[in-house]
């Protein structure tokens, strides 16, 4: 958690020269905006659906009432970052069914509905009204002593905190100061009250235990699928061994067997024919060499390879890819990446053009695959897209996907990786 340096900014004398007192008061600001609009919300959905609840029609105001810590959390997980950084991912699990029915059943199952309810709960009883005095006391009534030169300027005389009558200069300008000596000392209950207000929201509705359960059973079923994966490979590969250079090669040593029995343009033509056997035979272990992994990978990198696969595409294929060289688990990844993506385009979009840019952003490794065919893909009505994911949560990248209906189709896919490269 990156506010834990935030912690440690407490105990520094020049903890205004930081940003954390700055972000903390935005925190709090908009904690006290947003709790009063929800606590509005809250008492107003609680009256109506305990009034209506005796008429039956009070009862799905109340089940609206429960879900509403779910939007509440989301915002409050996103107003999080302004004092963490840090990602706070939703503990929510997507349906596996469509259906409003069952986005229901699945939300009113979860640990994390009940969790953010409670939030919803403790912030409109607890965490506003505590922040509600806090910015009052910590920041607007500083505030408004700081002002008070400004207002007897405007104003004239200049009642402070309803028990001080400021009317002259030297108490407007020792309002001032007290005001600025006030404020600066409430900086650090302030900055306090909003970490410890922003380490309990992330407890309760982005827990780190949900998170590493949810990746775990991610890790696992991905797993799975690559094994599964790998051993349709492993299959495949014997298949075609057998069927394909295997049985050339057995061709061939017939062929040549026969030529040892013959004599003069018999046995020239037989070491013709063998000799167009060997060639077949080599031409078909190339190509199953380089499914398994192409040499001109290893050689050029991944701009060639991505180039050559581009050139073998039965649709033009522009290629934008300007890389050094990287690690070669992350080079074998986008190559595959890109060389299932455009036999994709090729046998499903109906796409006249595709187009495959790569670059280095930061210390990420993007690739993207885009087409102009008719869209719609969809990785839950085939293995390959899930594949293609599973490969790339080995080297701790991500895959995205936008296909609408129409098209365009755009793959694009992020891996975390450092250049080889020396020169780099």
């Amino acid at each position: 958690m990156q506010s834990s340096a935030a912690w440690r900014a407490l105990t520094r004398w020049d903890l205004v020269l930081t940003s954390w007192p700055w972000r903390s008061l935005a925190y709090l600001v908009t904690g006290v905006l947003v709790g009063e609009v929800v606590l509005v919300v809250f008492l107003l959905g609680l009256f109506t659906g305990t009034v209506l609840a005796a008429v039956l029609i009070g009862v799905p105001l109340l089940l609206v009432l429960v879900l509403g810590g779910i939007p509440v959390a989301a915002l409050e997980r996103r107003r999080l970052r302004i004092i963490d950084p840090d990602p706070a991912p939703t503990p929510h699990r997507a349906a596996e069914s469509s259906g409003v029915v069952a986005w229901l059943r699945l939300r009113l199952r979860e640990q994390a509905t009940w969790r953010e309810l409670g939030y919803l709960v403790l912030m409109v009883t607890v965490l506003w009204p505590i922040e509600l005095l806090a910015v009052t006391f910590g920041l607007g009534m500083p505030a408004t002593m700081v002002l008070t030169p400004a207002l007897r300027s405007q104003t004239g005389d200049v009642r402070v905190l309803r028990f001080w009558l400021v009317d002259n200069d030297l108490s407007a300008m020792a309002a001032l100061a007290i005001g600025s000596l006030w404020l600066l000392l409430a900086l650090y209950p302030l900055t306090l009250l909003a970490l410890a207000h922003g380490a309990l929201a992330r407890a309760m509705l982005s827990p780190k235990e949900i998170d590493a359960g949810r990746r775990l059973a991610e890790i696992t079923r991905s797993r799975t699928r690559l094994v599964a994966a790998f051993e349709s490979e492993r299959r495949r590969i014997e298949r075609d061994l057998h069927d394909g250079a295997q049985q050339r090669l057995v061709a061939l040593t017939m062929t040549l067997g026969m030529a040892r029995l013959t004599e003069g343009e018999e046995t020239a033509e037989l070491v013709a024919r063998a000799h167009g056997q060997a060639k077949l035979a080599l031409a078909e272990i190339r190509d199953l060499i380089r499914g398994i992994h192409p040499q001109i990978l290893t050689d050029r990198g991944l701009p060639a390879a991505v180039a050559d696969v581009a050139d073998r595409s039965p649709i033009p294929v522009d290629v934008s890819v300007t890389l050094p060289r990287l690690p070669e688990a992350v080079e074998s990844v986008a190559y595959f990446v890109v060389s299932e993506a455009l036999a994709n385009v090729a046998r499903h979009s109906g796409a006249a053009h595709a187009r495959v840019e790569g670059r280095l952003d930061g210390g990420l490794l993007v690739v993207e695959v885009v087409d102009d065919g008719r869209g719609g893909a969809d990785p839950a009505r085939g293995s390959g897209l899930a594949g293609l994911a599973d490969r790339v949560s080995v080297v701790d990248g991500r895959l995205m996907l936008s296909s609408p209906a129409g098209g365009p189709t755009l793959l694009r896919v992020e891996i975390p990786c450092v250049p080889t490269d020396p020169s780099t």
